[in-house]
């Protein structure tokens, strides 16, 4: 796949394409290492409407390819979240591009250390990007692996 992608800050209209993205993600990708109920679940909280109240409240970044979203990220205080790319478009760097934006954020904001609740699926994608675990916590059957990152220079 050849990827020529933008990075920039999402704004109330990406929300749809930001759900759909989602979506696919936790369907295609996440669902190797969580169940049904827990991807569903998961699912339920990134609807378009959802969507539209996280970016209001975050900082929210789209990842686009000839103007069509393949991924998203966002940064919640020193917590990066909502980290997804679209299946057909893992594997091609639009992550770490994602993750370069959230953390240019985070030293914007004179943050000393970013946080992300990773699920399993995204374990060794923040590991690779200087990422250490710090604990796993369970919710009922959905294990998150807290993994933690220094910005200090």
């Amino acid at each position: 796949m050849d990827v020529k992608v933008e990075v920039r800050a999402a704004c109330e209209a990406d929300a749809p394409g930001i759900s759909l993205v989602i979506l696919a993600a936790l369907k295609g990708s996440n669902a190797k290492d969580y169940s049904l109920a827990v991807i569903e679940r998961v699912g339920r909280s990134f609807s378009p409407e959802a969507i539209s109240a996280l970016i209001k409240s975050r900082e929210f970044f789209v990842a686009l390819d000839q103007h069509r979203i393949v991924g998203t990220a966002s940064l919640d205080g020193a917590a990066v979240r909502s980290v997804f790319v679209a299946p057909q478009a893992q594997g091609a760097g639009i992550g770490r591009l994602l993750m370069a934006a959230v953390e240019q954020a985070a030293r914007r904001h004179a943050l000393a250390v970013l946080r992300v609740p990773s699920s399993l699926t995204a374990e060794g994608f923040y590991s690779r990007l200087g990422f250490c675990k710090v604990r796993e916590q369970r919710h009922g059957d959905e294990l998150t692996i807290v993994m933690e990152l220094s910005l200090a220079e």
